[in-house]
């Protein structure tokens, strides 16, 4: 039998409801091939910073998207929390910008974005930056709008239904600041991560581990070259230069707002280099091979 002829039998045999009629052709679905995943490997998590019709009108907009909008306030539909979808997993939204992680650049290319209503700081972006910049040593008094428990259940049935369907690892559930560090600061410090991952959502570092980590680092810091070398390991867009220069507060900066939210000034110091640390043991302990504090002291960790 030709192949031509065996292609004929073969399509002639198809149920009705495997075939599918497209434009100038269709499609026959009897065979399917178990070799494939998905093509997502983020979930990336953002506040809209303005209120809900702004957001609403903003993200159908020509500019920007997401995959899912969290509505402020929460509601629900017959007793379950309702979301908005904006725009189908299988295609691109324009949430993330330019955005890096684990290696990977343009993170719009392989993620679902969630947009949460909500107002973020008291002030714009730029003055926090300013804020934050100008008094590395000071407390910066900005007050955060609050999640509430309503608008968090909703996220946590969205987030783990999308994390299981296609497989996304617990680390590379990532806030906007972690993948833009110098351009954003959302879903911001009162963002609750460890709600979070007690919810079986993203990761969380082990108090016994944070804890043995820091009287380490207390007693020997590690370089700062090393500690932006880790930070890059873990995920952030980050060269080893060495310096605390700019992108490097903003990496600390975002790293701080997610895991230690009360002191996120951008400043190195032993707690902060214990929990990524403590991280990395837990989730990447290979990376460890190539970062023990003992191999590398070139520097302190503190500019004085």
């Amino acid at each position: 039998m030709s192949i031509a002829l065996a292609g004929a039998w073969l399509a002639g045999c198809a149920a009705p409801e495997q075939l599918e009629r497209r434009s100038g052709y269709v499609v026959d679905h009897s065979w399917v091939a178990p070799s494939h995943n998905s093509r997502v490997r983020h979930l990336v998590m953002h506040y809209t910073d303005i209120d809900e019709a702004e957001s609403l009108a903003v993200l159908t907009g020509p500019h920007v998207s997401a995959h899912y909008v969290l509505p402020l306030p929460p509601r629900d539909h017959r007793g379950q929390p309702l979301v908005y979808q904006l725009v189908d997993e299988n295609r691109r939204a324009w949430h993330a910008g330019a955005s890096a992680w684990r290696g990977r650049i343009n993170i719009n290319d392989t993620s679902i974005g969630i947009e949460i209503v909500n107002l973020g700081p008291d002030r714009p972006y730029a003055e926090v930056e300013r804020l934050l910049e100008e008094n590395p040593e000071a407390s910066v008094d900005i007050q955060w709008a609050p999640y509430p428990d309503a608008q968090i259940e909703a996220l946590i049935a969205l987030s783990r239904d999308i994390i299981e369907r296609h497989g996304i690892h617990p680390a590379d559930v990532v806030a906007h600041s972690d993948i833009s560090p110098t351009r954003k600061i959302d879903p911001g410090p009162r963002f609750p991560w460890r709600e979070l991952y007690e919810a079986g959502i993203g990761v969380w570092p082990e108090d016994d581990a944070v804890a043995s980590w820091q009287a380490r680092f207390e007693a020997q810091p590690p370089a700062l070259s090393v500690l932006q070398e880790a930070l890059r390991v873990w995920g952030y867009p980050l060269k080893e230069t060495g310096e605390l220069d700019r992108e490097t507060r903003a990496v600390l900066r975002a790293f701080q707002m997610r895991f230690r939210p009360s002191d996120y000034r951008g400043t190195p110091d032993a707690e902060t280099a214990a929990i990524l640390w403590a991280l990395l043991e837990r989730y990447r302990p290979a990376a460890l091979d190539g970062l023990a504090p003992s191999l590398r002291h070139s520097q302190p960790l503190r500019n004085s």
